[in-house]
């Protein structure tokens, strides 16, 4: 099955005390470039997010977003440290005492003072963490390999399209082939007639070796057999279950290099149109695989 590399995905699940949410955004790109961005705290699961996202998407580069929401109370727990605050309260009312300050101590004097009220996170379930962040994963990857799929589809109809158009001007170079020597053969015969006196025989033995010559130097069928291969093959990988675009990619240059040999080793206007007429028609496929997982 032929899939873009291109697609987006969202994911989110809750339990009664986290809410994760994931999103997945792929575009072209020759490898396979993961970057997530997630809450710093849980970063340490990175390297499965990965791992799990790799086992689905086999190329592109892959932003993932991640969101990770407390549900019904505070992600950051308040620790007030009492004694501390005893000691600093003992501390000013002394100091009054000795500069003969008539203020009282009050609130507002401690909760400047360091270390007295201090914040830390709360304490994450790493499991349960773990587990949600894995199914909003889940949700996420399903959603956007959906859209690849649907696009990938897409994709392999616009080929193979183009593909059968290329394969047709194929059969039609090779039925002219062998049409381009006879009509040589013929033309030389009436060029020499036109150069010499018509009553001078013409000697068949020299024109034969010459046309033998023209054959040889002229003769694309080896060409057009491994270009009919090739195109063979196409047809085969795109319809694979696995990542095909670097192959894809491949067989393109074979292709071109196959189609620019018949190009400069046919000697005749309508196949050089034909030609012509095929590497535009590949370079329309190079477009689409580009865009191939």
């Amino acid at each position: 099955m032929v899939k873009s590399m291109t697609g987006f995905g969202r994911g989110e699940f809750n339990n009664e005390l986290y809410n994760l949410k994931v999103e997945i955004k792929a575009v072209n790109h020759r490898y396979n470039d993961i970057i997530i961005k997630m809450p710093r705290h849980i970063s340490y699961l990175e390297e499965k997010i990965k791992k799990i996202i790799k086992s689905e998407i086999h190329r592109g580069k892959i932003d993932v977003y991640i969101n990770l929401e407390y549900i019904n109370e505070s992600a950051i727990e308040i620790k007030v440290d009492v004694p501390l605050a005893r000691t600093y309260k003992s501390a000013l009312e002394e100091l009054s005492t000795e500069l003969n300050l008539t203020e009282n101590v009050r609130l507002y004097n401690l909760l400047g003072l360091s270390d007295i009220i201090k914040t830390e996170r709360k304490e994450l379930d790493e499991d349960t963490i773990w587990f949600s962040l894995k199914e909003a994963l889940n949700i996420a990857l399903n959603d956007i390999m959906s859209m690849k799929s649907a696009e990938g589809e897409e994709l392999k109809e616009d080929i193979s399209l183009k593909l059968l158009a290329i394969q047709n001007l194929v059969l039609d170079i090779e039925e002219r082939s062998p049409l381009v020597v006879l009509e040589y053969k013929d033309k030389l015969r009436e060029r020499i007639r036109e150069l010499l006196d018509k009553d001078i025989s013409i000697d068949e033995d020299r024109i034969t070796s010459e046309v033998v010559m023209f054959a040889d130097k002229c003769n694309i069928n080896e060409e057009i057999v491994r270009l009919k291969s090739h195109i063979k093959q196409f047809v085969s990988i795109l319809n694979e279950s696995s990542s095909i675009g670097k192959k894809l990619d491949f067989l393109i240059q074979e292709m071109n290099r196959e189609i620019n040999t018949i190009g400069s080793k046919a000697n005749d206007v309508l196949i050089s149109q034909r030609v012509v007429e095929a590497k535009a028609e590949l370079e329309k496929i190079r477009e689409q695989v580009q865009n191939v997982e």
